[in-house]
């Protein structure tokens, strides 16, 4: 070891001793750990204390430190709580520490209570709504929820879900408003920044402020930036609303229920409505100026509207929490993240409503924000929506207005649809017929040619015999895709109607969810744990009306291989879906398969088959023009017949 190498590893351990003295903490600085330390200590025996936001407090939230205490024993504890706060709220250090109250807006539909904590609606009950287990309908409450604001002070990230609020001035006193009729309510709640040196006031605040009519279940809200452009870092010009929310459990068929929760969206150019999966966790980025957000439910909304827009998008997922999937009240999580503009002025405003009611259609297309289209009523491409939203749903509510029972109103619905569409099943039936008085003809037909190179000729052989006899035989099949939207209209408007919510109907106690009978001590796969009896009937009726139709179409015609059994298998198949499908929607197919039973006996008493074979054949005997398409079946069996002969 040489000399140089000697020095430098003398100086480098000089430094290394001179770095450790330098960096080691000051007596007051380890005075002022051990005070922090102590305090936290204090904090953390008094847990009980703490307040509800704090214990519940979102992950990603967490780098605000909440001190929200209901009782403080002693000034020393205040003062080193309010020292630690000032280290990581800042000026918001005066709202850390309070105690948490409730504020309640009330009118004849809801009742919100709102909480200090935060200025948020800390619990939704809609009035005129119970769960399947007959308790009050509560969308959700804080100890699942936050909504709130982030942004940067003073180089701090400030949460303001976990800060105490306080009343306007004037209302300091008063926790319960209730409105009811046309009269409307008006409730703020203010967040004050201190000054920075904590002795004279700045009167910078955050507004929220609510405001209830008394027959609505929109909900005013707003909020307001006062001389906040003192307060927020001026490093960024966004700030985030965030929304997080667990829906609780209200129906009995939870499955289902997560099924048709999900987050919906609108955006404020187009008007077009968008949504996450329903079937599994969802995350979505958007960057387009939208209308509204909303948090759904099967048959219930928790909706952020914008009076003009949400310039800059928003992030919005959903998922369900695998900590909390079996948890008998708990059905899925949903977030929001809407970032907003804030312009360093002295007062900001920022408009919105909130809706907090039914999924019905009636209420929501009345407010013109097409927040109806979070009703699953179909595509408008099958003309499903377009048949719910012009026939069904009218008549439906049409008859509604009268006050009989719900299956009541099925049955007459769907005699009235049954009425609608006589002629097209008539003319479905007649063409049948018609088919079926050619039997011996298509018989001979089909013996004369029974080799698979004949099959063209055939075809031409049939179709001729038609063409001579008057027979279209798509005149059957048009019909039946005429019916088509109509059918599909029905199967999605049934399940999505929350007025058949809880509508009992003979054995079925809630016609939009399904009939169970009895309940299995066992789950059959592809079925459930339970029988439907709707739904058993309906697929017995439609064995039933299968092998009646299959007796009725048999036309002489070659079916595809295996068609016949399918048509028996199908029903069968159909069992395991509707068995955990809403009651009404069975008890629907059931009266239509019924009704088709009564229009095939009509129809038959109706068409005398002898006497349209006899004009049938009569018209064979007349000379027929040959048509293109008769033509070019002619000339592809002379041109088989002619390569046959070659071989």
């Amino acid at each position: 070891m040489d000399k140089n190498t000697i020095i430098g590893l003398v100086l480098i351990f000089a430094i290394f001793i001179a770095w450790s003295i330098w960096m080691s903490p000051s007596k007051e600085d380890v005075e002022k750990q051990k005070r922090i330390h102590d305090s936290l200590v204090m904090v953390q025996m008094k847990k009980d204390s703490i307040a509800q936001a704090l214990e519940k407090q979102k992950e990603e939230n967490k780098t605000a430190l909440p001190i929200a205490t209901q009782k403080i024993s002693s000034p020393q504890q205040a003062d080193s709580l309010l020292r630690i706060a000032r280290e990581k709220v800042g000026q918001f250090a005066g709202s850390v520490i309070g105690e948490t109250k409730y504020y309640t807006l009330e009118n004849d539909l809801v009742k919100i209570k709102i909480s200090n904590l935060g200025a948020q609606p800390f619990k939704v009950e809609l009035k005129n709504f119970k769960t399947f287990d007959s308790l009050p309908l509560i969308l959700f409450d804080s100890l699942q929820s936050n909504f709130g604001l982030n942004f940067f002070a003073g180089r701090r990230q400030i949460n303001t879900a976990v800060l105490f609020f306080e009343p306007e001035p004037g209302n300091e006193s008063r926790y319960h408003y209730k409105v009811s009729g046309d009269s409307t309510i008006s409730f703020a709640l203010r967040l004050y920044a201190d000054s920075p040196d904590s002795l004279s006031p700045l009167n910078s605040y955050i507004e929220y402020k609510y405001t209830l009519k008394g027959n609505e279940y929109m909900m005013g809200f707003s909020m307001s930036m006062v001389n906040m452009d003192k307060v927020f870092d001026r490093t960024t010009s966004l700030f985030n609303l965030n929304w997080n929310m667990d829906w609780l459990r209200q129906e009995k068929n939870r499955d289902d229920e997560r099924r048709q929760s999900t987050v919906y969206y609108c955006y404020s150019t187009d008007k077009e409505v968008k949504n996450l999966n329903e079937a599994k966790d969802d995350k979505k980025i958007i960057t387009t100026s939208l209308k509204w957000v909303s948090l759904k439910s099967k048959f219930f909304l928790a909706t952020l509207i914008a009076e003009n827009a949400f310039p800059n998008g928003a992030e919005i997922s959903t998922y369900i929490d695998p900590e909390r999937a079996n948890e008998p009240r708990y059905n899925k999580s949903m977030s929001v993240q809407i970032p907003l503009e804030y312009g360093f002025s002295e007062r900001m405003d920022y408009p919105m409503q909130i809706y907090f009611g039914p999924n019905q259609y009636k209420i929501l297309h009345a407010y013109n924000l097409r927040l109806e289209r979070q009703i699953p009523l179909g595509w408008g491409f099958f003309l499903m929506w377009p048949v719910n939203v012009y026939a069904i749903i009218p008549v439906f509510n049409w008859l509604s207005n009268y006050g009989v029972n719900y299956g009541i109103i099925i049955l007459i619905l769907t005699v009235l649809l049954k009425i609608v569409l006589f002629p097209i099943t008539f003319v479905s039936y007649r063409s049948t017929a018609k088919m079926r008085a050619l039997k011996p003809e298509i018989d001979e037909i089909n013996k004369k040619y029974q080799r698979k190179e004949d099959a063209v000729k055939k075809q031409q052989a049939t179709m001729d015999l038609y063409k001579k006899a008057g027979v279209n035989p798509m005149s059957g099949c048009l019909p039946m895709l005429l019916q088509f939207p109509i059918l599909i209209a029905m199967f999605r408007f049934f399940p999505s109607s929350i007025e058949l919510r809880q509508q009992p109907f003979l054995w079925a106690h809630d016609l939009s969810s399904y009939d169970s009978i009895l309940d299995l001590p066992f789950k059959i796969p592809f079925y459930g744990d339970h029988v439907s009896l709707f739904t058993l009937l309906m697929t017995i009726a439609t064995l039933f009306y299968t092998k009646i139709n299959n007796d009725l179409m048999n036309t002489g015609q070659q079916q595809i291989p295996g068609m016949k059994l399918m048509t028996y298998l199908m029903p069968i198949l159909f069992l395991g879906i509707f068995n955990n499908y809403s009651a009404g929607l069975s008890y629907y197919l059931l009266v239509a398969q019924l009704i088709t039973f009564g229009q095939m006996f009509i129809f038959r008493k109706a068409i005398n088959e002898e006497k349209l074979r006899a004009r049938l054949l009569a018209n064979k005997n007349k000379p027929v023009k040959k048509s293109n398409f008769q033509k070019r079946l002619e000339e592809m069996a002379r041109q088989q017949q002619q390569q046959a002969r070659r071989k």
